[in-house]
């Protein structure tokens, strides 16, 4: 059975064109005017907390705005707020939308730069009851902005989580993935989760395919978030090279069930 939640969700209607074999539930094409921030389901994290991934940024919610010509922009700043010498924005429809089954994609031109990891993730709606890695998380799309021509995508749960998580990636043959906008999505069925670059399957996963002794968390409602951090585990810290301001610019977000 799909479940589809929807919490004091307002936003455009479903206009663009389904994938074939799906049908569109909820979607942000981004059509606010210039310097509006994101509308509802969006929310915002904030603070700088390192977020678990000894991050460097704070996150607020200025430095998500639209640019009025129909893409949202998440800007990495070289700033101090709140003790930390970075900000940026982190986005998330924690408790207004979340969705079980489906695919969830976005469309992105990422920035390239030591220290800068754009990514489109899932987190599930039990976060708060469960905690993490329980509640599951389904990474889209993580870029090391020093690698700017590959992108990983990655699952985590209990007893396959940080460093131990299961990925896998794509490495373009030429160009960078901050050259144009490609989108990046995570199709999730019972029992099973596909990650894609455009039109390429990144990585196949199933239930057997966990660790021994792992529960599969994936078959429940989760919800997207997009972000754009400065330093952290991943990528490492930015350095002389790194150029600020920087721009995570989202062309689109939208979520679809499998068509009956």
């Amino acid at each position: 059975m799909m479940l589809i939640l929807l919490v004091a969700c307002q936003g455009p209607s479903l206009s663009p064109t389904p994938v074939e074999g799906w049908r569109l539930t909820w979607a942000d094409e981004f059509d606010a005017a210039e310097g509006e921030g994101p509308a509802e389901p969006w929310g915002f994290d904030e603070g700088a907390t390192g977020w678990g991934n000894a991050e460097l940024q704070s996150y607020t919610r200025d430095n998500a705005l639209h640019n009025g010509e129909g893409q949202l922009v998440i800007t990495a700043r070289e700033e101090a707020v709140e003790g930390a010498a970075y900000t940026s924005a982190r986005l998330n429809t924690k408790g207004r939308f979340s969705q079980q089954y489906g695919r969830f994609e976005a469309r992105l031109r990422v920035p390239a730069g030591q220290g800068l990891w754009p990514a489109f993730w899932l987190l599930g709606a039990d976060i708060d009851t469960v905690g993490w890695p329980t509640c599951g998380e389904l990474d889209a799309m993580e870029v090391r902005g020093a690698e700017p021509e590959t992108v990983q995508s990655a699952a985590h749960g209990l007893g396959f989580s940080g460093g131990a998580s299961i990925y896998d990636s794509i490495t373009l043959d030429e160009g960078s993935l901050a050259d144009d906008f490609f989108t990046y999505a995570v199709q999730i069925d019972e029992g099973r989760v596909s990650f894609w670059f455009d039109d390429q399957r990144v990585m196949d996963l199933t239930a057997a395919d966990l660790p021994e002794g792992s529960a599969w968390p994936f078959d429940k409602p989760m919800f997207p978030i997009v972000n754009l951090a400065v330093g952290g585990t991943f990528g490492g810290d930015p350095d002389e090279t790194t150029v600020f301001p920087a721009e995570l610019v989202v062309d689109h977000v939208r979520v679809y069930a499998r068509a009956d």
